[in-house]
């Protein structure tokens, strides 16, 4: 991977205009729009990607594609980070923001070239974001009943459709249903859905990806510490701890000076003394299973045995907040503080199973659990991240739901709706605003032509009948979009391709606010010296910035 040339104008150089660096950042931004430009649609193709390391991903999920390459550009760093910013906030639509921001920036380029400020562009540009949102959530949007688990699952599926887990939808909807409402917390009209602590995936190699399931409960990768201890308990009741349950070692360096040999004895008999204290602080409580985040030494293990305790220790800190949520239990910091109240007592088995060559812990049966883990079986390890990737946006997609049950057509009829009433409303502006606030409109159209090419349908044709389409009011045509897989014109709630509103005004919002943000950029200096310009001040970058550097082939 090498980038390309830099060219490094020293203060001294007669400085041009800020054109020349609005035009490498389009140009930047509009390279990597065209990496993922492929990667939409139900047609979408895979990306293979190389890291440093060796390792291969295969992907069409835009936010992974863009972490994986490397460039030199910032305007082009700003674009991946938009993706990210996507994926963090709703969780689907990657690919589309990335799209969109590239064609914003492509289609301000004209108004650039004609001399026109790049103020008065940002303005128009503000004007129609709004406006977008104005006419998503007033005209584009319908209301859709949480209950109907039928019409959830369209949304979901329709997510899910464009990915590579698209031939065991089913599955990937069911799971994401469970798991979302498993971790759903209701504190008075708030809905709090933390998808990302408290619904884990597991990924285990092996089996089919039928096989895949949501636990009630959570599962992990650990086995009991003593092999006489139990490994299957029905009805547990679990005590989960922070602390060690080993001697302490001196924070820093500790010495002792020992005179006679029972001293010696004296210091062993206290560590022991330390840890059967704990130990019976710990059994009063008549615990059934222990599990704590730190070590536990082969003495404890000597007095859980004979307590008939069984314990599991080193768990990571995310499991452990997990297993506290499923079976209602609290963690406790200092064994001398323990409560009848922090034992839990939710949970309806524990039990040790060896999968493959690994063991793994099961607590399940929850009476309530408000946490889960999905398991995921599959042939191989690649084929395992894929689905994990695909199933993070359906939980995200299914999680937007939940919040906020308001859903607009796919296949571009949004996009083509929103462009026609933006055209509408360009009528009546006055001045040279109106032209870049045409051109959001077209710039908008970049969804529905995508989905044509990337189907191999004829995309002008296509094109101009969904415009004429959309433009007969009269006839309510507002969900008419491209068929993504034939690349024909379709009602959009007949083949039942929706996407959550959350996801559709983050994608308008973060795509022209990008463009909105470079096209505020007249200059990029860089604040490294160069070699040779040592003794000429800070280098200026004028627009002759290198193209983003992609993986090679």
């Amino acid at each position: 991977m090498s980038g390309g040339p830099i060219m490094v104008l020293s203060q001294n150089t007669k400085r041009d205009s800020g054109k020349n660096v609005q035009q490498g950042n389009i140009n930047a931004g509009k390279a990597i729009g065209d990496v993922v430009r492929t990667c939409l649609g139900p047609r979408a193709m895979l990306k293979m990607l190389m890291d440093p390391m060796g390792g291969i991903v295969m992907t069409n999920d835009g936010n992974a594609i863009l972490r994986e390459i490397t460039v030199q550009h910032p305007a082009a760093k700003t674009m991946i980070e938009i993706a990210r910013t996507q994926d963090e906030e709703v969780g689907d639509g990657t690919t589309s923001v990335i799209v969109l921001a590239a064609e914003m920036l492509g289609v301000s380029h004209q108004f650039l070239e004609e001399k026109m400020h790049p103020t008065v562009v940002i303005q128009a540009y503000r004007q129609a974001l709004e406006d977008a949102a104005v006419i998503l959530k007033d005209t584009v949007a319908t209301k859709i009943d949480l209950e109907d688990a039928s019409a959830v699952r369209k949304v979901i599926q329709s997510c899910v459709g464009t990915k590579f887990i698209a031939k065991w939808s089913d599955l990937a909807c069911d799971i994401a249903m469970d798991a979302v409402k498993t971790v759903t917390m209701t504190s008075g009209d708030k809905k709090e859905i933390d998808i990302k602590r408290y619904a884990k995936v597991e990924k285990i190699p092996g089996g089919m990806i039928e096989d895949s399931t949501v636990l009630k409960g959570v599962m992990f990768n650990k086995d009991v510490t003593h092999p006489k201890m139990k490994r299957r308990i029905e009805n547990p009741r679990i005590l989960l701890l922070d602390c060690n349950l080993e001697y302490k070692k001196g924070e820093s360096q500790t010495n002792i000076e020992i005179m006679k040999e029972d001293d010696f004895s004296k210091i062993l008999e206290q560590e022991e003394a330390y840890i059967k204290k704990i130990c019976d602080e710990i059994t009063a409580f008549k615990p059934d299973l222990v599990i704590t985040e730190k070590g536990v030494s082969d003495l404890a293990q000597h007095f859980f045995n004979k307590a008939g305790v069984t314990a599991v220790r080193r768990l990571r800190k995310s499991d452990n907040l997990r297993v506290a949520r499923a079976c209602g239990a609290t963690i406790v910091n200092r064994t001398d503080e323990i409560t009848e109240e922090d034992i839990g007592t939710g949970a309806g088995l524990f039990e040790v199973r060896k999968i493959g060559d690994e063991y793994f812990t099961f607590i399940e049966q929850c009476k309530d659990p408000k946490a889960c883990t999905i398991l995921l079986r599959g042939a191989s390890k690649d084929i395992l991240n894929e689905v994990e990737r695909n199933l993070q946006d359906a939980l995200n997609v299914a999680r937007n739901l939940y919040v906020e049950p308001s859903l607009v057509p796919g296949g571009g009829a949004t996009e083509m709706e929103v462009a026609h009433r933006l055209r509408e409303k360009a009528k009546t502006l006055k001045g040279v605003v109106q032209w870049p606030y045409k051109a959001v409109a077209s710039g908008l159209e970049v969804i529905p032509r995508t989905l044509a090419q990337n189907c191999g349908a004829n995309t002008i044709r296509a094109l101009t009948a969904l415009r004429a389409k959309h433009a007969k009011e009269e006839e309510k045509n507002v969900n008419w979009g491209i068929n993504g897989e034939t690349g024909e014109l379709a009602d959009m709630s007949e083949l039942g391709i929706w996407e959550p509103l959350a996801v559709k005004l983050q994608v308008y919002k973060t795509a022209i606010e990008t463009a909105i943000l470079l096209l505020r950029i007249d200059d990029i200096v860089s604040g490294s010296k160069k070699k040779g310009d040592m003794n000429q001040g800070p280098a200026v970058d004028h627009g002759a910035a290198p193209p983003p550097e992609m993986p090679e082939m």
